[in-house]
């Protein structure tokens, strides 16, 4: 019994040794593969630099506005029968956009044509009065003063039915104003009645923009007003659409103050109006200070190669970072103002420069940490 325990504790010892030597190799294999995993893309901060001419501008706030606005109402007193468009709707020239009840004019037409009747009919009475003492006087059977006084009837006859005719006109031009029309194309941008309601005449029922130009009214201090002229170029950008820049121009200077605010009315048009904002969103227009081309970045995008100064940009397509040498011109307190090597649409890294390698892909996020969409 001994020697077969023994037996036992060799074989299986020779069983655990075979099954060692067979493991070893497969756990190594298996921590090689692991390792020959990527390294994920880190989180890196990005922007785009800023301009030092949008550092340094004055900067304005307004509303966008057409050009040309205009109060549409109607030209007669009377009670809105229907409105026809809404907010919003876009209408053509001569579209009609609201109509009054039109019964009381049809009634005032009726009257100027009853009007032109009778004193038509007391012009023909007097023109064949007139006839008749013409050829009384002729025979001398009456005298002048008694022709006189037949022609001067006629005359008077005459004129009552240019009057009449006049009448008659005014209330039809009335009676077609009961429609109201759009006098240009463009959008509705305020209604101010409704059906039902009574009008007086040239009370503003609908507010209609224009199509075309468009533009930005600011307003401008008592002190800033004397540096400002017609013609002189900015650049405007949506509230909407932050970073997108849009060339435009000063327009229009009001020569007036207002008595409330004490400010400047100053109009500022797009160079494109295509591209110009909706009407009606804020927009901050920028009038550039310094016209050199530099650019305004955190100081923590500074990097250094070989003893010069360089910033991690970032490919668009692969997310790659890339060493571009830069210029410093100045430091400030917002940051590094930088020359060369940069652009308005590049992506830079603003933080952790010093963890990247030549080549790197990044992960991109913004100061929230969200991830960007280069």
């Amino acid at each position: 019994m001994r020697i077969h325990t023994r037996t036992l504790e060799q074989t299986a010892r020779a069983l655990a040794f075979v099954a060692a030597a067979i493991l070893t190799p497969l756990v190594v294999g298996g921590c090689s593969s692991k390792a020959a995993v990527p390294e994920p893309p880190r989180n890196a901060l990005v922007a785009h630099p800023q301009s030092t001419s949008q550092v340094d501008a004055e900067v304005y706030s307004g509303d966008v506005h057409a050009r040309f606005e205009s109060q549409l109402g109607f030209r007669v007193n009377g009670k809105i029968k229907s409105r026809l468009v809404d907010v919003g709707d876009h209408v053509d020239e001569g579209q009609v956009l609201a109509e009054l009840d039109p019964l009381d004019l049809k009634l005032q037409v009726a009257s100027a044509n009853a009007t032109l009747s009778s004193a038509r009919a007391n012009r023909d009475l007097a023109q064949s009065e007139y006839d008749r003492y013409r050829a009384m006087l002729d025979k001398h059977f009456i005298s002048q003063t008694q022709f006189d006084t037949v022609s001067n009837t006629l005359k008077a006859t005459q004129a009552q039915v240019q009057q009449a005719q006049a009448a008659l006109a005014v209330a039809q031009n009335q009676a077609e104003y009961t429609t109201l029309r759009a006098d240009h194309a463009g959008l509705i941008t305020a209604i101010n009645a409704e059906a039902g309601q009574v009008v007086s005449a040239g009370l503003s029922i609908a507010t209609l923009a224009r199509d075309g130009a468009s533009e930005v009214e600011i307003a401008v201090p008592e002190n800033r007003i004397a540096s400002f002229q017609a013609g002189t170029p900015v650049a405007i950008e949506s509230w909407a659409e932050t970073g997108k820049q849009l060339p435009g121009h000063v327009r229009e200077i009001s020569p007036e103050a207002d008595r409330v605010t004490r400010t400047y009315r100053v109009r500022v048009s797009f160079e494109d109006s295509n591209l110009a904002p909706r009407l009606g969103q804020t927009a901050r227009v920028y009038f550039a200070t310094n016209s050199a081309a530099q650019w305004l970045v955190p100081l923590s995008a500074l990097y250094e190669q070989a003893g010069k100064p360089a910033v991690w940009i970032v490919d668009a397509k692969t997310r790659q970072v890339r060493l571009a040498p830069v210029t410093v011109n100045a430091y400030r307190e917002q940051g590094v103002t930088l020359s060369g090597g940069i652009g308005a649409q590049d992506w830079i890294v603003t933080a952790g420069v010093h963890k990247l390698r030549e080549g790197q892909a990044i992960a991109p996020v913004d100061s929230l940490n969200r991830t960007i969409s280069l």
